[in-house]
């Protein structure tokens, strides 16, 4: 015999799902709001953003985004977006709870493997957006690709692909 069929959750309370993941998984790591990064949620797509600060300039006399904070921001934009991705089943399902979210129990995150950024040109004293692309994603391995602009979406300053250790699913 056929189980009854859920009533469907108000789109309100999946979206405060959303949101309380995806804030869990920012907060998580402090170095991502030291730096100022911030995400955009469109449905499943997910948007980085580094607003400009004075303390990202590397050089100065160009200026221009320190290449260390330029690939930190990369390698940030691809983890949350794959932790985002590899949790989002359980997020529209209400399997994570989002009271220990914000009590800190946080899922863990995939751990860098090897990461390789491309400098195309100088990032400007102006903010920079970044989207990531899972180019493969397994239980232990995972391959992304992400992009970062600043005016344009169509003249990248940067690009980085990685390889990530993704973390045991939760039972």
């Amino acid at each position: 015999m056929r189980e009854p069929r859920r009533k469907p959750e108000p789109v309100q309370v999946i979206k405060q799902r959303r949101d309380a993941m995806l804030r869990a998984l920012v907060g998580g790591v402090p170095y991502i709001s030291y730096l100022g990064i911030s995400f955009e949620r469109r449905g499943d797509e997910l948007t980085g953003i580094l607003p400009f600060d004075q303390k990202l300039i590397g050089n100065p006399l160009l200026p221009a985004i320190h290449g260390g904070v330029t690939a930190a921001f990369l390698e940030v934009t691809a983890i949350i977006t794959l932790s985002w991705t590899y949790l989002w089943e359980d997020v529209e399902s209400g399997a994570i709870d989002t009271a220990g979210l914000e009590a800190g129990e946080l899922p863990r995150l995939p751990k860098t493997i090897d990461i390789s950024t491309d400098y195309l040109r100088s990032g400007l004293p102006r903010d920079a957006y970044a989207r990531a692309r899972i180019n493969r994603s397994g239980r232990r391995y995972a391959s992304v690709h992400v992009e970062a602009w600043q005016d344009n979406r169509d003249r990248l300053f940067a690009q980085a692909t990685g390889h990530f250790l993704m973390p045991p699913k939760r039972d």
